[in-house]
């Protein structure tokens, strides 16, 4: 039988590139005469911009810590022994580059046991345990702290988590049984699901405090010095902890039922990896908490070799590397400075796009319109956001009042534009009204200003084509709401500069926006993928297949929501609109539904009504399944999807061969980022290739083997 370390030292040499994380042991007399205690501290040698992570060197470390702390302990040379981080970070779990490059289900079966063994030794200690999350800590990072006897927290720490299931993965070295054994598998399962499936919200110190995870919470000036004085009064018995008991009954019973539903509203069965964590929680009911860590390596083995995690792990890199070096932008350095914004249009999305920049930039922004009413109604808008902003006290009165004084309104534009360094137009999406407003615009713009399009789907080339200098004009596609999605494509027209798309990039940067490249092709990226996917439903609903088959048909796919309640979202008239112009592009794919026409015609908000009788869930309009004129072409479920999914693989394989954006990566990155694509499914390519689709459709896989998937 191997013993831990020398399964740590062969899970070491499959992944030389740790970033490998020390454990110091460092001996110091507790307060009050309470004895000499062990700290173990936990640093990757690094500031907080790298946070410490376990790889298999880095449990070996802990490991050959706990020895020494062990020998002392049964040697009664020490009184307690503490797990602390390097300043603000504790430690934020498992290494994924690890995780990526495992190839065999024993490989991963190690990486489980061996965190197993490693932090499950710190409750067996001889005397007691002591975890203080004094930073950040997620993951793994969470689960050491688990397997103490106690725990304190830092009022200033800012994100702590348990982010498996977000990822694909479970709570695998202690997280899914000691939590809920802990604080009740109500509040484990609202960590551990919940806030995993709500894009891996993060608690706060107080909340781990309440939650009972903590037993104490101290300020963050004094933190380790504050718990080392607690830890001195529990060891004496002045401070005893209390803890209160597990519901073991119905309650638990009731929790775990909640949790699938919760998964079910989110991934509708379509991502095991909340299931597989339920079925850990529900077994932890029994308090045994080794067959729960058995239970815990298996779930973690089999979802490491499957696709879902790999395509999470490949989301996260899209998200946190990618979008940080978008493909094709030129030369940051080529950027010019904007200190002034002017917004073309004061409606609903104008108004928007003048909050975003004023917060963000904190430079004067102006906005204006055809009558004073608009602008008024505009900037009343931004005004009445910056006092929610100061009613939540996310902003001072100091900073209201300056954000404030940077906005205004007027009618001429040259008067408000005549020293801007970027004025964006979001004005109606007709091809002749954004070409007349960029003339009156380039009249009175100062030469080196950037005139930016929000057009959601139409040609910037075109747009700038009867400009005296096209090279400044570039597309500046924003999505809705603007304050919550990160997506912004920007879109080179057939004569932008480097210096004009370098701005472009500067600015959307101070947005913190995620910015991809696209180039000047009808709907860009995501309109146009969405538009196909969503038109394919509809013509299979023309055809005759019901609605409620059709809107089944996609489950499997775990979308945050359905194609029509989607199309509800978008509005119908848009979704028209933009059916049409990509109907007059790619006439043999795009189709133009008489069907939503209809809809559209009648002045419906969508397809479904909403009752409370119903408890709120979708129903098809009455009023609208009387306009609906369907075909005798009934198709299941699974022939929907299959051509649902075709035409999506078929329309991302011709763009990918346009150039509209550099790689399948850049499609994906769009997809998550600008129309909340799951993560669980590495955005669309990924799935795409799990399901044979893309190879199906266009002869090859859109990924190389081991991109999004388990490596050859």
């Amino acid at each position: 039988m191997s013993t831990t370390a020398e399964l740590l030292k062969g899970a070491a040499e499959l992944f030389p590139d740790e970033v490998v994380t020390s454990a110091h042991v460092r001996h110091l007399d507790l307060p009050f005469g309470a004895g000499k205690f062990a700290l173990i501290t936990l640093d990757n040698g690094f500031d907080h911009t790298k946070p410490t992570t376990f790889g298999p060197g880095s449990l070996a470390n802990l490991n050959a810590a706990i020895d020494q702390v062990e020998q002392e302990a049964a040697e009664g040379k020490i009184v307690g022994v503490g797990v602390t981080g390097k300043p603000f970070i504790f430690a934020v779990g498992a290494d994924l580059k690890g995780v990526e490059i495992l190839k065999k289900h024993e490989d991963a079966l190690v990486i489980g046991k061996s965190g197993h063994d490693v932090f499950k030794r710190l409750a067996a200690l001889a005397v007691p345990s002591f975890a203080y999350y004094n930073g950040a800590a997620m993951g793994g990072g969470v689960e050491v702290g688990l397997h103490c006897s106690y725990r304190t927290v830092s009022k200033a720490l800012p994100a702590f988590s348990l982010p498996e299931v977000f990822l694909g993965l479970v709570p695998g070295w202690g997280g899914c049984t000691l939590l809920p054994n802990l604080i009740g598998a109500e509040k484990a399962v609202s960590v551990i699901i919940e806030n995993s499936l709500n894009q891996n919200r993060q608690l706060k110190g107080k909340q781990v405090f309440e939650l009972g995870i903590a037993d104490a919470l101290f300020e963050g000036a004094d933190f380790l010095e504050q718990s080392l004085i607690w830890t001195a009064n529990v060891l004496k018995g002045d401070v005893t902890v209390e803890r209160p008991e597990i519901d073991r009954g119905e309650a638990w019973d009731q929790a775990v039922a909640k949790g699938r539903f919760i998964a079910d509203s989110k991934v509708h069965g379509a991502a095991p990896a909340a299931y597989r964590a339920l079925e850990i929680i529900e077994a932890a009911k029994n308090g045994d908490l080794q067959a729960g860590f058995d239970a815990e390596d298996t779930a973690l083995a089999d979802l490491i070799m499957g696709g879902e995690l790999r395509s999470g792990i490949y989301a996260f890199n899209l998200v946190q590397k990618r979008a940080k070096r978008p493909a094709g932008a030129p030369d940051k350095n080529l950027a010019r400075p904007v200190t002034k914004v002017g917004v073309v249009g004061a409606g609903l999305m104008a108004s928007q796009l003048a909050l975003l920049f004023l917060r963000r930039l904190e430079v004067p922004v102006v906005l204006t319109d055809i009558d004073q009413e608009r602008v008024d109604k505009g900037v009343g808008y931004v005004h009445a956001e910056i006092d929610k902003l100061l009613a939540k006290s996310r902003i001072n009165q100091d900073k209201a009042n300056r954000l404030k004084g940077l906005v205004s309104g007027v009618l001429d534009k040259a008067e408000g534009f005549s020293d801007a360094d970027f004025i964006i137009e979001a004005v109606f999406e007709e091809i002749g009204v954004k070409q007349q407003v960029f003339a009156e615009v380039e009249a009175v713009a100062p030469a080196h200003a950037i005139l930016a399009t929000n057009t959601s789907s139409l040609s910037v080339s075109e747009m700038a084509s009867k400009l005296k200098h096209p090279e400044r004009v570039v597309g500046f596609h924003f999505f809705n709401p603007v304050a919550i999605l990160p997506l912004l494509e920007i879109v080179r027209g057939e004569q932008t500069d480097d210096a004009s798309l370098a701005t472009a990039f500067g600015v959307a940067r101070k947005l913190k926006k995620t910015a991809v490249l696209t180039k000047d092709a009808p709907a860009f990226v995501v309109n146009r993928i969405l538009t196909r996917f969503m038109g394919e439903i509809q013509n299979v609903i023309d055809e005759g297949t019901p609605v409620a088959v059709a809107e089944k048909a996609i489950e499997p796919l775990g979308l945050p929501m359905s194609p029509l309640v989607l199309l509800e979202l978008v509005g119908p008239a848009i979704g028209l609109h933009v059916s049409e112009t990509l109907n007059r592009a790619f006439p043999d794919r795009f189709t133009v539904s008489e069907n939503l026409a209809a809809v559209v015609k009648a002045g419906k908000r969508g397809f479904y009504v909403y009752s409370a009788e119903n408890g709120f869930k979708p129903e098809l309009d009455p009023e609208v399944a009387a306009l609906l004129k369907q075909g005798d072409v009934v198709l299941t479920e699974e022939q929907t999807r299959d051509r649902v999914l075709d035409a999506v693989a078929q329309e991302i394989g011709l763009m990918l061969e346009e150039g509209v954006v550099a790689e399948a990566q850049d499609i994906d990155l769009c997809l998550i980022t600008g129309a909340g694509w799951p993560f669980h499914l590495g955005g669309i390519t990924p799935y795409l290739d799990r399901e044979g689709v893309s190879e199906r459709v266009n002869g090859k896989k859109f990924l190389a083997q081991g991109v999004a998937s388990v490596p050859a």
